[in-house]
């Protein structure tokens, strides 16, 4: 059992409001909200001062086990992202194995429940390889299917650029598919281009040319005509274009919804002016764009046409990365500071605090209908983070989480601090003190044929 632990006089950020409230966390559970005695066995914590945010739910990471665990593994980016305030997240299939079957996937919700410390989800990869095994199966039972990553193995494994394969799929599957939308035949021919000009070594700027806005809104166009002609639930991940944001709409809430799609905090953030600075640390496919395409992103986020936050937390080692350019791996480490990015924004008056809390908990939520998560309500899981909205601190390798030791954020400033972080009820992190004893479970989801 759970201590009782009593959050005192805190601001509580939820469902479009902000209210001074105490919290009484029971168990699992959220037990009361309002204002609330303290009785002598209550562990009692002063929110005097600061925020309080349901668990951030990051709908995208690559957390790399099996197979990549020198990169990072799910205790190690599980406790990075509880740092930052992510108390649940879902992982891509480009492990290795690849997770293009019920048997792996299973075999890694066995792994996450004895090493991740934050709660977890999988999608199932779906490639040219697996199409018809994937929809002679009952997909309601994923969260989502993916292609996302699969394309490092080998050349093809896009659905992007596979129509047929793409629309066997959406016109079979009943879960969520999310997918990467690049034309990989655009990216190939721009790669070429750029070969014979400069050789191996391209230099980093030329990332958001070579995987460029065309082959990007190509890709959603045609995804989005075929989800529509097959009504399949699609999810296009990391949206890196102003352009692409013209294909998604804002008139119907978010559970109603066929087509939806999120941007990652690096999309907010960078942008190809930074290419100069931190070169091939910042190559992550689709690539950091124009200072144009970031606002336009931050644009579609605050009125709707983008409907969550993620990380796409992707750990390479620093030798990865520091290659020349075909060989530099594409991908960053960013979980343990995706909240403090977006309070930044904040900070500048880009965004409210409600609407990153809609973004980063609310709408992961209700996307993939996970059950009891996501707000700050009586009766769900007690997934909460803390925050002191005047509290700075600098990023540097000393305070690093990742296992891979590095970050593209190191020497940032940011003027906000995750203090505390509960998961389930417990508390997990406390200002830099640890409690590991329980570990996150699996997240619960509902779907047309009820729970899982």
């Amino acid at each position: 059992m759970n201590e009782i632990i009593l959050i005192k006089n805190t601001t509580i950020v939820n469902e479009g409001k902000s209210f001074i409230a105490d919290v009484l966390l029971s168990g699992d559970l959220i037990e009361q909200i309002g204002t609330i005695d303290i009785e002598p066995n209550y562990k009692v914590i002063d929110g005097t001062g600061k925020h309080l945010f349901p668990g951030i739910i990051d709908g995208q990471v690559h957390f790399r086990d099996p197979g990549l665990t020198h990169k990072g593994d799910l205790y190690t980016e599980s406790k990075a992202a509880i740092a930052g305030g992510v108390t649940s997240f879902i992982d891509m299939p480009n492990t290795v194995p690849n997770i293009l079957t019920v048997e792996s996937l299973k075999e890694k919700y066995d792994i996450a429940s004895t090493k991740s410390l934050a709660n977890y989800s999988f999608f199932l990869g779906v490639n040219g390889d697996n199409i018809d095994e994937i929809i002679k199966t009952d997909t309601s039972q994923f969260i989502g299917v993916s292609d996302d990553g699969l394309y490092f193995t080998k050349k093809g494994n896009l659905l992007a650029d596979n129509p047929a394969t793409m629309e066997k799929l959406f016109a079979n599957c009943k879960s969520i598919i999310a997918i990467h939308s690049e034309k990989e035949e655009i990216v190939e021919r721009n790669e070429q281009e750029f070969r014979e000009k400069y050789g191996e070594d391209i230099p980093a700027k030329f990332h958001p040319i070579i995987r460029s806005t065309e082959g990007c809104y190509e890709a959603t166009k045609r995804a989005i005509e075929l989800a529509k002609k097959h009504n399949a639930r699609l999810h296009i991940l990391h949206l890196t274009t102003e352009a692409e944001t013209h294909l998604f709409q804002n008139d119907i809430p978010l559970e109603e919804k066929k087509i939806t799609t999120e941007v990652s905090v690096h999309h907010l953030w960078f942008s190809d002016k930074d290419y100069e600075r931190l070169g091939m640390l910042i190559k992550w496919n689709p690539a950091i764009k124009t200072a144009q395409d970031k606002a336009g992103l931050l644009k579609a986020l605050l009125d709707d046409r983008i409907d969550l936050i993620t990380t796409d937390h992707a750990p390479h080692t620093l030798a990865e990365k520091e290659q020349t350019y075909f060989k530099s791996m594409s991908g960053a480490p960013m979980v343990q500071h995706t909240l403090n990015c977006m309070l930044e924004f904040y900070k500048q008056d880009l965004i409210s605090l409600e609407k990153i809390v809609e973004k980063m908990c609310h709408n992961p939520a209700i996307l993939y209908k996970m059950t009891n998560r996501g707000f700050i309500r009586e009766g769900y899981y007690a997934d909460l983070t803390l925050v002191d909205l005047n509290s700075p601190w600098t990023v540097a390798k000393e305070n690093l989480l990742y296992k891979c030791g590095w970050s593209p954020l190191e020497g940032t400033t940011f003027q906000t601090d995750i203090k505390q972080t509960f998961v389930n009820g417990n508390l997990v992190y406390d200002d830099g003190i640890w409690n590991e004893e329980k570990k996150g479970v699996a997240i619960e989801f509902t779907t047309n044929n009820g729970p899982h």
